[in-house]
């Protein structure tokens, strides 16, 4: 009994006894040796292991395929070794030998090939010229009224194609041997080397390499013309949006209204900066924050008009130390922006409030009706911008800063109808923020048992934003009842009821206080 081994060769498994795979191993290297690691060496080899595959099936009669050591020696035999042809190469002159002949084996031919190659195969088989061959089919496809149509894709159909060299070989009725391998391969490389030369050297090349070079010349020339309108209607852009930018925004600083607020996406008409910034800085730093805030957007609109007009007009400076200087003065500006940003967040670092209650003195009223006055700023122009409710009304050319409030209603400790007026606001210490919250002034007026409330509570004129609120809470005693008019519905805030009621449903009608909860009073 025999160790064997499972070997692949050229993509088929063999079972190969232990001394067979000794001797095919140092044949297969000996080979390697000899052609190289080249592209052509590695084709030559290929071919040479798909010819000992071949020999291989051949001798085998097993369904295994177990190679024996006979079976090695005899393909090797037949293919020959490196040092077999290595010593008729080194010969200077010798008597030709008379080439081995094997049978001949019907191929189609890929490298002479019109369609299929079958008449390139036909002619490698019977030895003559293809072009014959294909004059005869087309002589035939006449005579016979096309009956030769279906012959030749039947052949093409059932004639295998010569894959490797060594089924070219044996196309030609050549014995597949190392040597002729290797000889053919290098025939086929030298017939495509030579004719590239030939393709080189002809006009039809000389005239493509001139066609591609005016081609490529055209091409670059269309590209740089295109590259260059762009270039300039990008400067065209920079330099209009630049200097609107830049006219816009200094109109605004100077002014609180832009020159161009009617051009889109340049200037909003209606931001103001110098009356914008007075209700949220404190006094002194204002002049300060619009300078950094100018330098800030104007050196970048400035940089737009300038490399604007470089694109359009392509001229040379030397602007490094003045683009530097411009780099520097900006970032110095960005960080006192920030600094005076950060300076003022601490405006609203504490909060406070300051509560005001009013009880409402009327033993004989069981229901309180609440309305919401008029609204007094209705008719006055407000500035575009609003932050948490509070919104600014221009009064007779003075800004006044209006706050929406919130109302809630809930259950009276005492048997007596009560309002509170809780004020909130920030500040930088909480002294600061109840001062200011004490500062806001709103009001609501009693007349008989209906209570007038006002629908905004005003600032003082020099107080800043910092986040004012006004809640309000009617308190009802148990038994006694309110109705909300119908204007109360901007006002109104989340009023619990026993019904889960929305505050839009709440209006225009009646609840009473119960144990419970604010009941509704079902209409009779």
């Amino acid at each position: 009994m025999k160790k064997t081994f499972t070997i692949n060769i050229s993509g088929t498994v063999f079972h190969i006894e232990e001394d067979a795979y000794e001797v095919l191993q140092k044949y297969l290297v000996n080979l390697k040796n000899h052609f190289g690691s080249s592209e052509e060496g590695k084709e030559i080899l290929a071919d040479i292991e798909a010819r000992i595959a071949e020999i291989f099936i051949e001798k085998s009669d097993s369904v295994h395929k177990v190679v024996s050591i006979d079976m090695v020696n005899s393909a090797i035999e037949i293919m020959g070794t490196p040092e077999d042809f290595a010593e008729e190469e080194s010969e200077q002159e010798y008597e030709p030998t008379v080439e081995s002949k094997r049978k001949r084996r019907l191929y189609r031919d890929p490298d002479h090939r019109v369609l299929g190659g079958v008449c390139g195969g036909l002619g490698a088989f019977f030895n003559m010229d293809p072009v014959i061959l294909r004059i005869i089919f087309v002589a035939l496809f006449f005579i016979t009224a096309g009956v030769a149509i279906p012959a030749y894709i039947i052949l093409w159909i059932a004639v295998p194609k010569a894959k490797n060299t060594a089924q070219r070989l044996e196309m030609r009725g050549q014995e597949a041997t190392v040597k002729n391998i290797e000889k053919s391969i290098k025939e086929e490389i030298s017939e495509v080397k030579e004719s590239y030369r030939k393709f080189k050297e002809s006009d039809t090349y000389a005239k493509g390499k001139k066609g591609v070079a005016t081609a490529g010349d055209v091409t670059y020339n269309v590209f740089k013309v295109i590259l260059r309108i762009l270039v300039i209607v990008i400067g065209v852009v920079l330099i209009i949006s630049g200097f609107l930018g830049l006219l816009g925004f200094i109109s605004s600083m100077v002014i609180g209204h832009s020159f161009v607020s009617d051009w889109p996406m340049i200037w909003s008409p209606e931001f103001q900066v110098p009356g914008f910034l007075d209700h949220f800085v404190s006094p002194g730093t204002v002049t300060f924050g619009m300078i950094a805030a100018g330098l800030l957007v104007g050196i970048p609109l400035l940089a737009m008009l300038f490399i604007g007009t470089k694109l359009v007009f392509r001229y040379k400076t030397n602007n490094t130390a003045i683009g530097l200087s411009a780099v520097a003065v900006w970032f110095i500006a960005l960080f006192a922006l920030i600094t005076v940003g950060f300076g003022q967040l601490g405006n609203y670092k504490n909060r406070a409030t300051f509560t005001e209650t009013k009880t409402i003195s009327c033993d004989s009223c069981q229901t309180l009706t609440l309305n919401l006055g008029e609204d007094l700023y209705e008719d006055y122009a407000k500035l575009d911008f609003e932050i948490e409710d509070i919104k600014v009304a221009v009064v007779d050319g003075e800004e006044v800063m209006l706050g929406e409030v919130r109302l809630d209603v809930e259950k009276s400790g005492s048997d007596e109808f009560v309002v509170t007026v809780k004020k909130a606001s920030r500040g930088k210490t909480r002294e600061d923020a109840r001062d200011t919250a004490e500062d806001i002034i709103y009001r609501f007026d009693l007349k008989d048992s209906t209570v007038v409330f006002d629908p905004y509570f005003i600032l003082e004129k020099d107080d800043k934003y910092r986040a004012q609120e006004v809640n309000i809470t009617v308190k009802v005693p148990e038994g006694k009842s309110i109705y909300l008019g119908e204007n109360m519905v901007s006002i109104i805030h989340d009023i619990e009821n026993v019904s889960n009621t929305w505050d839009g449903d709440m209006v225009g009608k009646t609840w009473i206080m119960k144990p419970e909860g604010l009941t509704l009073v079902e209409e009779k």
